[in-house]
């Protein structure tokens, strides 16, 4: 065996490792052909020439694994040299992250009204009729719940087509005073280069004792807002009709674009509409039980503003995941 042996130790491939193998233990090897010679062996032999063999089987397979160790830890050396890649060969652009532009905006939204002690409360997406329609002075068959076309599940419930409804959970959980603001995602069905049917809002309630509330308050607040987003802004109020604030009016600012000398975006008016607002009606209180209380209201959209601040005409645009537009917020 010692030739074998030495033809084991001295091969250099898995392949001829394997016919050594099979050349001395398989079916028809050096060995195996020996073990069946056991038969015509003498009783008083057989003892010793199998353990003979034995011994004999033992240094070979021995020899076949030590071996096989070695040309397996070789074979794998070959192949991890052969498929190393040289790493410094490559100079890509490194790029960085950014926030979404919707993400952002609505960050530095929140930001300031938290500076100004607003709590920021939130809310369930899928709401009841209570508190999406009737408790904000919509009762069944009110015309103004066209103004949003809802999307309405089977067991009656809807996807809130605003923040509102938080107001109304606030007010039902806690006692005045009260300064908050509600962030969060919308739904409407409705779709165009300025509406998609997911959107978000941030709506903002402050309510006090009927004497410490008023729509100069309201006024002064916005002013404040719209000047520290957008800059030196005109900003003008415009009577308007909402539900659930009474009076109420919507807020234009002088167009960011042209500076209110009158372009496309802004129709040659010179002004964009920014947020409603208004007084908050007496009729939602009673819903929620509250007496003797004022209060004023507002909302924006937040896709809204986040176009006018980066000049992106179609809202859809910041729902698509394209890195070419994305990429230009870094």
């Amino acid at each position: 065996m010692e030739l074998w042996i030495k033809k084991i130790e001295s091969a250099s491939t898995l392949e001829e490792l394997e016919s050594l193998r099979v050349d001395t233990l398989g079916k028809k090897g050096v060995l195996t052909v020996e073990f069946a010679k056991m038969k015509d062996i003498p009783a008083e032999d057989k003892k010793s020439f199998a353990e003979n063999l034995n011994k004999q089987k033992e240094q070979v397979t021995k020899a076949l694994d030590s071996k096989k160790i070695e040309l397996e830890a070789i074979a794998l050396d070959k192949k991890l040299q052969n498929e190393k890649i040289d790493v410094t060969r490559f100079n890509n652009e490194i790029t960085s992250g950014a926030t979404h532009p919707v993400a952002e905006t609505m960050n530095k939204i929140i930001t300031y009204f938290q500076n100004l002690n607003f709590a920021v409360e939130e809310g369930p997406l899928v709401e009841d009729d209570f508190h999406n329609f009737q408790a904000l002075n919509l009762p069944e068959y009110h015309p103004a719940r066209d103004m949003a076309d809802t999307f309405y599940n089977k067991d009656y419930t809807l996807l809130r087509t605003h923040t509102s409804p938080v107001q109304i959970r606030t007010m039902l959980s806690q006692k005045a005073p009260i300064r908050m603001i509600a962030p969060g995602t919308v739904f409407r069905r409705d779709f165009d280069i300025t509406h998609t049917p997911m959107f978000h809002q941030i709506e903002g309630l402050v309510v006090d004792c009927a004497d410490k509330i008023s729509f100069a308050n309201l006024k002064h607040v916005m002013v404040e807002f719209l000047q520290h987003i957008f800059g030196e802004v005109e900003v003008r109020f415009r009577p308007s009709y909402f539900p659930f604030t009474e009076p109420s009016a919507e807020v234009d600012i002088s167009c960011v674009f042209c500076k209110g000398n009158g372009c496309r975006v802004c129709s040659q008016t010179g002004w964009l509409e920014v947020l409603g607002c208004g007084v908050v009606d007496q009729n939602v209180f009673d819903a929620v039980g509250y007496k003797d209380k004022s209060g004023y209201a507002f909302g924006l959209g937040v896709e809204r503003f986040a176009m006018l601040i980066h000049s992106i005409g179609d809202l859809r645009s910041l729902f698509e995941s394209d890195t070419r537009l994305l990429g230009q917020f870094k």
